[in-house]
Parts: structure tokens; sequence; C-alpha cells
């Protein structure tokens, strides 16, 4: 643990926030919304889930003011391909009439504000701190999403007011969350500037509650935004503040899903300014301290080279640093997408390496296993492809030695089907994975050289 004097330090950083201190430490008395904890790190996750190009990641923006496409391979195309990430802050003015009265603010904001809108000098109240995963929409990137999905409290559905409602991956992506049991889901009618003069967006309007009828997202409000224009965002907010944050273990040892792994030292650095490697994703249960040991599981993958046989190695470490965002945290809590800085090998967490694998305490995590028995739900048609004769294609049962793309919580591996007996399989995963009983896992096949979402 590091000393008083390297807490205060820290915490002087940023003096504006509240702040933390591991002396004298009691995780039972935490809750998501205790000032220590709501003032630095984010407490509830939202996707941005929906067809490609229907405004995902310009309404993330909109709402923390960062741009989640941050890759230069993502500019140049002008699409998500890895999952964006950005923090914000919701205030509340106490004078202001609803939905005005909801405030934006950036991560690192303190924890006073003065009211932005005119002729309104009040303080306002921090509600809510929240983490946005934004999702790709391209049909090729269902895994990458459903990957972001495992770790989301709630979503946010974008649907394009200037296209036909339902797009392919508007269902697929609908789909993914109501496999994952995503209850609390704001649909966004996005781009509504384009079509106020057409008169068509009450039509649209009516086409999206057909949709959505029978789903999880049935009872959903629908709000009309332009996210170009930042119209009705505040709405938006007004809404993510009714979503309750989910019921939250504070007391357990620490189990985090890693959904990004990376290296942070640039070429050319010198040996004296390496840094260990660092990853990111979000706390499912217990708190984690700036000092601990940490284990990660499975870790290193490969072959035994005497048995021939798949094997995989954990990786130990110690926690360095903490951070969400770039607000510097010494103890980190479930919900909201952290940073885990490690005293490990960049090389180990360079290119999203570690994906999918489980941090936590030593021995605390679940088993690493390579086979698990499973019983299976297909999908009766296929989401997001149409055959020649403009219908969904039917989805056919598994089959014997066939090899499917299988997301445990954060982690994509592939997997062949060794036994099959109605709606139980047996599956051989090709590379070692963690997994617990009860673990809620989904299906894809290769179909037309891309995986498709069959069942879970």
């Amino acid at each position: 643990m590091p000393s008083e004097e390297e807490q205060k330090e820290v915490m002087q950083r940023q003096p504006d926030l509240s702040q933390q201190s591991l002396t004298d430490f009691d995780s039972s008395e935490l809750t998501p919304l205790s000032p220590d904890v709501i003032s630095r790190q984010a407490t509830l996750n939202i996707g941005t889930i929906g067809h490609v190009a229907h405004g995902k990641s310009t309404v993330v923006k909109a709402i923390t003011g960062i741009n989640p496409v941050k890759f230069s391979k993502e500019k140049k195309r002008n699409i998500t391909i890895k999952l964006g990430y950005a923090n914000a802050k919701i205030f509340k003015c106490p004078n202001c009439p609803p939905p005005q009265c909801f405030i934006p603010a950036m991560f690192n904001t303190g924890d006073q504000m003065q009211c932005k809108n005119d002729g309104c000098d009040a303080t306002c109240k921090l509600l809510r701190h929240i983490s946005f995963v934004d999702c790709p929409g391209h049909d090729l990137l269902m895994a990458t999403m459903i990957t972001g999905a495992s770790v989301m409290d709630c979503a946010c559905l974008l649907i394009a007011a200037n296209e036909t409602c339902p797009q392919p991956q508007t269902m697929e992506h609908l789909a993914s969350i109501e496999i994952m049991k995503l209850n609390n889901i704001i649909i966004l009618q996005n781009k509504i500037d384009i079509i106020m003069r057409d008169g068509t967006a009450p039509q649209q309007f009516d086409s999206i509650k057909d949709f959505v009828k029978g789903t999880n997202a049935e009872n959903s409000p629908i709000i009309p935004i332009s996210a170009q224009l930042e119209y009705n965002i505040d709405v938006i907010c007004d809404y993510i503040c009714r979503v309750p944050i989910p019921i939250r273990d504070f007391t357990s040892p620490p189990k985090m899903s890693i959904v990004r792994s990376f290296d942070i030292n640039k070429p050319g650095c010198s040996p004296d300014d390496l840094q260990g490697g660092v990853v990111g994703g979000t706390l499912l249960c217990g708190v984690l301290r700036v000092g601990e040991k940490i284990e990660i599981r499975p870790g290193m993958t490969g072959k035994d080279k005497t048995t021939g046989k798949r094997r995989s190695t954990s990786v130990m470490s110690r926690v360095v640093s903490l951070r969400a965002e770039k607000n510097d945290l010494l103890y980190a809590v479930p919900g909201g997408l952290i940073a885990v800085g490690l005293k490990c090998d960049p090389s180990l967490t360079r290119d999203d390496h570690l994906n999918g694998h489980f941090l936590g305490h030593p021995g605390k995590l679940p088993e690493v296993v390579e086979e698990v028995v499973v019983k299976f739900y297909l999908l009766r048609r296929l989401l997001g492809v149409v055959s020649d004769s403009n219908k969904r294609e039917k989805v056919s049962s598994l089959k014997k030695e066939e090899i499917l793309l299988i997301n445990i919580s954060a982690n994509s591996v592939g997997g062949k089907v060794i036994e099959k007996k109605k709606t139980m399989a047996k599956i051989q995963f090709l590379m070692p994975a963690c997994a617990a009983v009860g673990d809620k896992i989904t299906l894809s096949r290769k179909i037309v050289k891309n995986w498709r979402l069959i069942g879970w």
C-alpha cells in the first residue's frame, strides 16, 4: 500500500475532486453514490448500439465532449472499429425546469459547478458519473459489439430517422442485448433535423414502435434527437438519470473483466522511462486498491512443447496506478470503466493481447477450462442477413465437429462442438478460457465469411 504522503501527492493533482484515502479504508461503507467514488469514477456503464453510421459516436461526443474514435484507421475510414470509451458527469440545477436542468459536463469537472443556462448561476448537484461504451455498427464487427455488451448496465439504441427501420445491425444488436438480459434501454431517433421538413418523423416513430414490440425495448422511451446539432441532449441526460444504478458487491474479492489492454510506451522510449502494461475494463465485484498483488487469467496461452497440449500460465503482477479517464484513483469500485497500471512487461498487454481475460486477487478467479457443457437456445432466423428472396434465413441446428465463435463475458474464443444432444452440447475451446458454472455465453456461426449471432 502506498504511504500517506504518496496518497496525498496523488490526490492533490486534482484538488477540486473529493479526496480518497486507503488509511482505515472500509469497503463495506461505500456505495456507488459515495462522494469519494462518484467524484472520480463512473459507476454506470452505458452502451451505444445500432446500425453503422446511425450516429453512435456522435452522441457520445455530444454528451462527453470527447470523440471516442481515436485510432488512425478509424479516423481514415470514419467508422468505429474497436470499442470506444468516454466518461461524463451529469449535474442537476435546482432552479431550472426539466429537462434544461440536466447538464452534462467533462469527467474532471469539480464537485461544485455553476449552471450553464442563460440567466442562472445556481450551484448544480452531481447526480451521475457515467462511462460510455461505443460499439461498432459494422456487420463484420459483431463479436466486438458483444464484448462491449457484456459490461453494459444500460444501452442507447441509435436509429437514424432518414433510413427505414429496422436496419440489419439494428436487429442484431437489439437481439444481443436481449440475450444479455439488459432491460434498461433508451431509443434515440437520431438525425431528426434531416427529415423535419418532410414530416416523416411520426411515421418512422410508428415503425420503431412496431419493431420493438415484444422485445425488452417495448416500453422504452423514444427520444427524437440531432446528435450533430446537440438537440435534445438534455432529454437524454434526464432519462439516463432515471436508470437505476445496479446493486453492486463491494465486499467480495475483486473480479475485473478486461476489454482493452495496451502498451503506453512510445517508440524510442529510454529504459529508465519504461512503464508497465495497462489493462482497461470494468470491475464486476469487489474493490481494487493501488499496491495490491493481482493475477490475470488465463494469462499467457500456448502449446506445451513436450506434450503438444494447450496450456495457460497466469500473469502475476501488482497494481501500480488506477485511473478513470484521467482522474487518479486510490481504489476502484464496480461499475464504470477503469484503467489499471501494472508492474509487468508491457509486451504482455500490447495490442489487446489480454482482451477477455479476468483480473483479481491471486487464487480467487474462475477456473481456466478447455471444455464446457452448455444448454443452448438457437434463434429461429438469422438477424442482419437477408437472402436473395428478401427473407431472413432459418438457423439450422448445431452440428458435430462444427466450429463456432463463443463469447464468454468479454472473451471471444473459437470452439468445436464435440457432442450434441437435443438442447445440450459439449464444446471444446480452441484456446483456454475462464468460465464458471452459470455463465452466459453467445454462439456465432460463420455465414458468408462473417460471424453471425445464432443463439446463446
